[in-house]
């Protein structure tokens, strides 16, 4: 027991530190520390350390996935419905095709449900690769929104297909009409069960006197629920988590104080973040077993078909983006699309973030060591050894040379979408507006007797004018926002010089900590506003 505990409790040390050098050198963690396991994974008496694959797809794989649900946009999912939808399900399925058949080229003996099985493992990308590579690449909102809602999605389509190859492998018998329509109602079963659970924690949240913790402690069973409940009726766990969580998203401003939203916001990125970092650390640990369980060929050979295989899967995806630009702009002359002209160096762009991660190497292990009557399941090893690779290649490489396939080919700017610094100023016009109006038709009494509160108002209508003047003048709101940066920047300096005269109140004895915790929190939420990423006031 004891030793377990340190065991957890190492790796998360060891993972922090890696993240602190990731950071400094500007390379993203999951990149950095799949490299970090990999050189360790070959340290002589390094105990070994083996991914479960139910550690992830019952622990690791329900709240991550909430969590992205939790931060992705409902209006984005909708307006870029149709290319997430084609990449999610199509560019998997024929991923998985394209790998199946050449798998088959490439190794005597491979059958094509065997190809498929490796197809549908391999086929799609990270969610938690795509989101923390992304997170240090500025990329077009609409791009981002697309990678993120096809990492969402398409678990669902590579699970479903593992899961029909699998059964075909086991019982030696596939029939294609019958897993088009298993697909079908797995996928749509899915979507109503992780609904269902949505609204039943929905009325939970809304009409019971839950608290913050409550409300926390709750949001970590729901992710848990939904996948165990969806899994047991052989159902779409992942589609399940996505639906529910979308929803409970939406809802959020409806069920939640700002307290619960607040303290969400503190713990929920740091547990997923944890759990993140350590899977890809034990990630790069994998290969010297992996190497080691080897049996079927050469490890020379092995590695050829796996750099072949990795090779195909980048193209595949290459060319299934230029084919769904060109597509798109047929299409575009009939029906309604977010963007009639997509070009070539968007589709480039989003076609090349494609890294694999940790759901791909967690089928690979799921894969049983022995078919029903004690034969050994034919090249287990093999497929492993490939999705490792494969998993190597796409994160590493692709990830690694990502800032500088952005630099080459410079995304397009997506015409129509607004800057965040606009959106911000015009909803928060919005609401001073609103404010200032409610201050005159239901308080007028209180402003001309209440002198802090008619400092308010003189502040609200003090920006008001400032936006006003703004109008559609590109120049001018960017010489507003230098203004507004540069008063950010000053405040932020105020505020660290109050903070360091609250500290001289704790050796006060007439003053109590929790009054001075109270005025600190105070200040955490002033400075937490200045830093927000909008530069405005």
């Amino acid at each position: 027991m004891h030793e377990n505990l340190l065991l957890c409790l190492g790796l998360i040390l060891s993972v922090s530190f890696l993240v602190l050098i990731a950071r400094k050198l500007s390379i993203p963690y999951p990149i950095f520390l799949v490299i970090a396991g990999l050189a360790f994974g070959f340290i002589p008496k390094i105990p070994s350390v083996h991914i479960d694959p139910n550690l992830v797809f019952l622990i690791i794989l329900p709240p991550v996935l909430f969590d992205a649900a939790q931060n992705t946009s409902c209006k984005a999912l909708w307006k870029w419905r149709r290319i997430i939808s084609v990449m999610a399900l199509g560019y998997v399925l024929l991923t998985a095709t394209v790998v199946a058949f050449v798998s088959c080229w490439l190794i005597p003996g491979f059958t094509l449900p065997q190809g498929f099985l490796l197809g549908a493992i391999i086929s799609p990308p990270d969610a938690a690769a795509a989101t923390s590579v992304l997170q240090r690449i500025r990329l077009p909102k609409g791009l981002v929104s697309i990678l993120e809602g096809e990492s969402l999605l398409n678990d669902a389509t590579s699970l479903t297909v593992f899961r029909f190859a699998l059964a075909a492998i086991i019982t030696n018998n596939f029939v294609w009409y019958n897993a088009v329509g298993n697909f079908i109602l797995v996928c749509v079963s899915g979507i109503i069960i992780g609904l269902f659970f949505g609204l039943l924690f929905y009325a939970f949240y809304k009409w019971l006197p839950t608290t913050a913790n409550l409300d926390i402690a709750l949001s970590f069973v729901l992710p848990y629920l939904i996948y165990l409940s969806a899994e047991a009726v052989h159902s779409s766990g992942v589609l399940a988590i996505v639906s529910g969580g979308v929803f409970i998203s939406y809802q959020n401003h409806f069920i939640f104080s700002h307290s619960s939203r607040l303290k969400a916001n503190a713990v929920w990125p740091a547990i997923t973040f944890i759990l993140n970092a350590v899977i890809f650390f034990l990630i790069g640990l994998q290969l010297p077993d992996i190497m080691a369980g080897i049996k079927s060929l050469p490890i020379s050979h092995a590695l050829q078909i796996a750099l072949i295989i990795s090779f195909i899967i980048i193209a595949v995806r290459l060319l299934s983006g230029y084919i769904s630009s060109i597509f798109t702009s047929f299409i575009s002359r009939y029906i309604t699309v977010a963007v009639s002209h997509p070009g070539w160096r968007n589709p480039l762009i989003i076609s090349w973030t494609g890294m694999r991660g940790v759901v791909s190497l967690a089928s690979a292990l799921a894969i049983p060591l022995l078919l029903p009557g004690g034969r050994p399941f034919p090249y287990r090893d093999l497929i492993l050894f490939i999705t490792y690779v494969v998993i190597i290649v796409t994160l590493v490489g692709q990830g690694l040379a990502l800032p500088w396939v952005i630099r080459i080919f410079k995304p397009e700017t997506i015409l129509g979408s607004k800057e965040d610094s606009q959106q911000w100023i015009e909803i928060d016009h919005h609401l001073l507006s609103a404010a200032i109006t409610e201050l005159n038709l239901k308080y007028a009494t209180e402003l001309k007797e209440n002198g802090i509160l008619k400092n308010r108002m003189e502040l609200l209508t003090f920006k008001v004018e400032i936006y006003k003047s703004l109008g559609d003048d590109k120049k001018k709101r960017e010489d507003a926002l230098a203004i507004i940066k540069s008063f950010k920047r000053i405040m932020m300096l105020v505020t660290e010089h109050e903070r360091k005269q609250l500290r001289l109140f704790r050796h006060q004895p007439d003053f109590d900590d929790d009054i001075i915790r109270l005025m600190e929190r105070r200040l955490d939420l002033e400075e937490e506003r200045l830093e927000d990423g909008i530069e405005t006031i």
